[in-house]
């Protein structure tokens, strides 16, 4: 039985990174300062993204999904222009932008992630 190991809990209701023969899975992640515009949520995003995958073997290059929640839809130019500045067109991964309304107060983009071990 392949072993499954868990990371980072938090507040008792999920862990921010699970790994499984070799994957990871990353919980939601937003930004830590919401008082951002969607570009500056974005780039948040990006950075905790690429710290949690770095802790964990791993990188921006070895992203194989990513699912992103947007409070609105008309916010998704603002955040395709950070990934695009963040990921080299060479290792964009599978991705689904997703209009979700309330993500929770002043929350503009949330996203969730699966990757490959370096």
């Amino acid at each position: 039985m392949a072993k499954i190991t868990r990371s980072a809990p938090y507040g008792g209701i999920l862990h921010e990174v699970v790994e499984h023969n070799g994957t990871l899975y990353l919980a939601g992640i937003v930004s830590e300062d919401l008082a951002l515009d969607i570009t500056g949520q974005s780039e948040d995003v990006m950075r905790q993204l690429e710290a949690l995958l770095d802790a964990n073997g791993s990188s921006l290059a070895h992203v194989l999904q990513a699912t992103i929640f947007l409070a609105d839809l008309s916010l998704k130019p603002g955040f395709d222009e950070v990934w695009k500045r963040r990921i080299p067109a060479e290792h964009m991964p599978a991705r689904a932008g997703i209009g979700a309304g309330n993500l929770g107060p002043r929350v503009l983009v949330e996203m969730v992630v699966i990757a490959a071990k370096a």
